[in-house]
């Protein structure tokens, strides 16, 4: 044994490091609990209705415990945005990866986010009832909401450019529009089928969206492009090769 590691202040030192390790540690689990409550019910009441009186309520803490972990409500609300933004991430974006370059991978995508629109249909989606929310609000929240939504699009953006770069979309077809309309059969299902209760919203929606590829696609005749694959690191960091 060293004398460095026989030496008591080390030792101490030691325990201290330890010590403080496993509380920061929990003091993120615990900051993560809070979001996820948060999540949950913005999800309901929309990031507005949220606020450290209620968050501390509902998870059994004191206020002056959520308000250590956040600061502001305004923290809080964009650290909402911040989560749901990468669980959107996880669910809908990494998984169309491994599907090839090309119509695949933008099928996959529209596929993916279908898949969480029909259980959003019942929860609400904080995208949509935050720009009501905050549309014509400054400031940091709206800030958070706009980039995570611009940046998800230009994902989507990014495999109609390589959809066309693969041979499967016309040369001449605007990636821009297609993009744009398929962002508006998504906010075409949540108006329908959320605010309307109108049946059969989600087979219209996958209907025209093959409609638009339809429309968009190469001739019937040319045969699919052999397709690479390639893995991306996140949404936020350019993303797809």
């Amino acid at each position: 044994m060293s004398m460095a590691a026989s030496d008591p202040k080390t030792q101490r030192s030691s325990r201290e490091a330890a010590r403080d390790g496993r509380a920061l540690h929990k003091g993120q689990q615990t900051k993560l609990a809070i979001i996820d409550a948060a999540l949950g019910l913005a999800s309901q009441i929309g990031l507005e209705g949220l606020s450290i009186g209620v968050l501390a309520e509902v998870t059994g803490m004191s206020k002056s415990g959520v308000f250590a972990h956040f600061g502001s409500r305004e923290e809080l609300q964009i650290s909402v945005v911040r989560e749901y933004f990468s669980r959107f991430e996880q669910e809908i974006f990494y998984p169309a990866l491994h599907e090839a370059r090309g119509l695949p991978r933008l099928k996959a995508l529209f596929s993916n986010w279908m898949k969480r629109v029909t259980v959003e249909i019942q929860s609400g989606c904080i995208f949509i009832s935050g720009a009501v929310e905050f549309d014509d609000r400054p400031g940091l929240v709206r800030d958070a909401l706009a980039s995570s939504v611009k940046t998800w699009l230009g994902a989507v953006q990014r495999a109609v450019v390589q959809a066309k770069e693969e041979g499967h979309l016309l040369p001449d077809a605007d990636e821009r529009q297609i993009c744009f309309e398929i962002h508006g059969l998504i906010l075409a299902v949540h108006y329908e089928a959320r605010f309307l209760k109108t049946p059969g919203s989600i087979e219209r929606a996958n209907k025209a969206f093959e409609q638009i590829l339809e429309r968009y696609g190469a001739a019937k005749s040319q045969a699919l492009k052999p397709a690479r694959k390639s893995v991306s690191r996140s949404i936020t960091k350019s993303h797809q090769e």
